[in-house]
Formats: structure tokens, C-alpha cells, sequence
């Protein structure tokens, strides 16, 4: 399988607890913690130019090297990956204690409903995961992706109606340069996603200055966007003052190096 390191992370890992043999394609500039990460659980780490080469080339060529039966995992598009993702959704709706638009409170029921879930896209697979649990148990919640300014594949795609391919961007944001969507999600956020917004790296630079001074947290650039894309549309009033709004942030993994000299920019 191939990824710029979370989802590679977690198949390592996998592999590792079921004594089963995984062979990883990571981008040869992903971030060191992320790599040192996915070697440390087991995983066989093989290295592609994320600018020169399509990925989805070299893990068929690599794939065809390795014993026969063995298992290509995308990182995003297939429905496995995705329904897993989207347990994401179902924890945010389940801590919310809202169901259908409602929650208990002090054993008396009252209306609540979650307006907007921001979350961040790369190939798609979790706001698609997200959007279907949204769909399921939060009906009226509005799922808005955001992707980075430099690499805005999934709104272009969905203004053109087509999946459109694009070059590698070059962002900070190294879990969302992504040349293409899903054939899998595509469909899913055409039905399921009400907007997408983009943003700036300095805008990822401030929001990981936020969290690590506000809130004591590490994030990486790509898990900023969600917050990022939140600040937008409060400031341009396409989110209403007042409105119940929740973030996805989903990794903190980026060398502490990076992120000091990243924070330091901004």
C-alpha cells in the first residue's frame, strides 16, 4: 500500500500484531517521525518521488514482485477503508450524544443538532466515511471539506463534475498532496458534502500555532485544515454566529523540528 505515512502507520502496525508481512510505499520526502514510526512496526519501506512518479504506477509494479495473493490496500478509495474511516463520524455524533438531532440532557430530551463538521480531504476517504455517518445519524449537519489552496483537487472536481487529476501540490500539508480523488468517494461527496473551501499554508501555520499555545496540542499542517476551513467561513458569515460546529483533527504527526520552525514562520 502507499501513503504519505498515517495510513501507512497503521497497516505497519497491523501487520505487525497479526504476524502478517506488509510491504509500504512512502513518498521519499514524508516526514521522518512518520517513517521512523512505520519501520518501528515491522513495516518494509519502499520510497517513490511523489513529484516525478504516479504512486498508484509504482505500487502495481511493486505489487507484482511480491508472493502471489498478496493484498494491495489504497489508502482511501475502497469501501473497507472507508467505512472505517467513517467511524470517525459515529464516534463525533456518539460523544455528542446526538442521534437524529436530538440528545439527553439532565433526563430531559432537547433539540440539538450539529450545523457544520469540518474535515480535512486528501483522497477523500474520510470526509466520504464521515459524510455517510453524518447522513445516517445526523442528517441535517452540513459536511464541509477543506483542502489547501495549492491543491484544491476535490473542488475542482465537484465544480467540474468529473474526478479531474492534477500535479503533486506543494503544500505543508503533505497528507493532502494528492494528484486525484477516489472513483469510490467521488460519488459518495457529490451526494454528501455541502462545500468545499480551501486555505493557505501561513493560514495552517497560525492554526498550529492555536492549538499548541490554546489548547497544549501538536498538530500537523494537513490536520489543521479543518479548523482552518472553520475560521473562513465564520469570517465571510457563511457560518451563522452562534452555530454548533465541530472539527476533525486527525494526527499529530509531524517531526518536532518541522513544527517548531513551521510555528516560528508564521
Amino acid at each position: 500500500m502507499y501513503s504519505s505515512g498515517n495510513h501507512t502507520q497503521a497497516i505497519a502496525l497491523s501487520g505487525g500484531l497479526l504476524n502478517v508481512p506488509t510491504t509500504i510505499i512512502m513518498p521519499k520526502d514524508a516526514p521522518p517521525l512518520k517513517l521512523e514510526a512505520t519501520k518501528s512496526y515491522s513495516g518494509n519501506v519502499l520510497f517513490y518521488d511523489r513529484y516525478t512518479e504516479k504512486r498508484d504506477e509504482v505500487a502495481m509494479k511493486v505489487k507484482e514482485t511480491l508472493p502471489k495473493g498478496t493484498v494491495f490496500i489504497p489508502p482511501y478509495d475502497h469501501k473497507y477503508v472507508i467505512a472505517g474511516q467513517g467511524t470517525v463520524g459515529t464516534e463525533v455524533f456518539e460523544n455528542l450524544k446526538c442521534w437524529k438531532g436530538t440528545y439527553n440532557h439532565a433526563a430531559k430530551e432537547e433539540s440539538i443538532t450539529l450545523d457544520y463538521l469540518f474535515v480535512c480531504i486528501g483522497g477523500g476517504g474520510l470526509i466520504a466515511g464521515i459524510s455517510l455517518a453524518a447522513a445516517a445519524i445526523s442528517p441535517n449537519t452540513k459536511i464541509i471539506g477543506v483542502e489547501p489552496e495549492a491543491g484544491n483537487v476535490a473542488q475542482q472536481s465537484l465544480q467540474q463534475g468529473k474526478i479531474i487529476t492534477i500535479e503533486t501540490p506543494r503544500t505543508i500539508a503533505d497528507g493532502a498532496q494528492t494528484q486525484h480523488l477516489g472513483e469510490l468517494v467521488f460519488p459518495i461527496m457529490q451526494r454528501n458534502v455541502s462545500k468545499i473551501v480551501t486555505v493557505t499554508d501561513e493560514e495552517l501555520v497560525q492554526d498550529m500555532k492555536f492549538f499548541g499555545e490554546t489548547l497544549k496540542i501538536i498538530v500537523e499542517p494537513t490536520r489543521c485544515l479543518g479548523l482552518a476551513g472553520l475560521r473562513k467561513m465564520v469570517d465571510s458569515g457563511e457560518v451563522p454566529k452562534g452555530s454548533c460546529c465541530g472539527v476533525v483533527i486527525s494526527g499529530g504527526n509531524v517531526d518536532l523540528e518541522r513544527y517548531c520552525r513551521l510555528i516560528s514562520s508564521g
